[in-house]
């Protein structure tokens, strides 16, 4: 049996002085997209890492299996999830794929941002995904794209991510 899921997410994207006053625990450092730590003028905001690239993969795996959201199962009102790696949730998420007896035959994701550049980064991603859900690298695809400018990611307030996956019953 097939099962297709699509998921999407997005987050607004602070300035460091705004993420340090709205994180004070959290590190301001790097931007965080596919378990990859980039260095941009500015940082999304979430109650987790904010890795929206990851948050659209589980949001697609979780879809396919009917098992809901990300929100469902890592409340952004729990403390356990406050800060955390989205790669420690998508651990989690292959945890759930492999208890419901199915296996992923591809993942396909966009993300969708103005700024940074990140087609130096896509392979990285598309490793540390590989390695967390123990699936070959050609199973993964990571593209990125602008809107010309236009909306709110045009304007640098957010970044958006979209996923679609393929999964087969074991």
């Amino acid at each position: 049996m097939l099962r297709i899921g699509h998921g999407y997410d997005v987050h607004k994207l602070l300035t460091r002085e705004e993420f340090v006053n709205t994180y004070p625990k959290r590190d301001p450092h790097y931007l965080i997209l596919g378990g990859t730590q980039i260095e941009h003028n500015k940082l999304l905001a979430g109650h987790s890492d904010a890795d929206v690239l990851i948050h659209a993969i589980m949001d697609s795996l979780l879809g396919a299996l009917a098992l809901g959201d990300i929100g469902k199962h890592f409340p952004d009102n729990s403390d356990e999830y406050e800060g955390i790696s989205s790669m420690i949730l998508l651990e989690r998420v292959k945890e759930l794929i492999e208890i419901s007896n199915y296996q992923i035959n591809n993942i396909d994701s966009t993300i969708i941002a103005e700024q940074p550049k990140l087609a130096k980064h896509i392979m990285g991603m598309r490793g540390n995904i590989s390695k967390v859900l123990q699936i070959d690298l050609e199973q993964i695809s990571i593209k990125a794209t602008t809107t010309e400018k236009l909306g709110f990611i045009g304007r640098e307030e957010g970044i958006a991510a979209e996923a679609i996956c393929l999964m087969t019953q074991k």
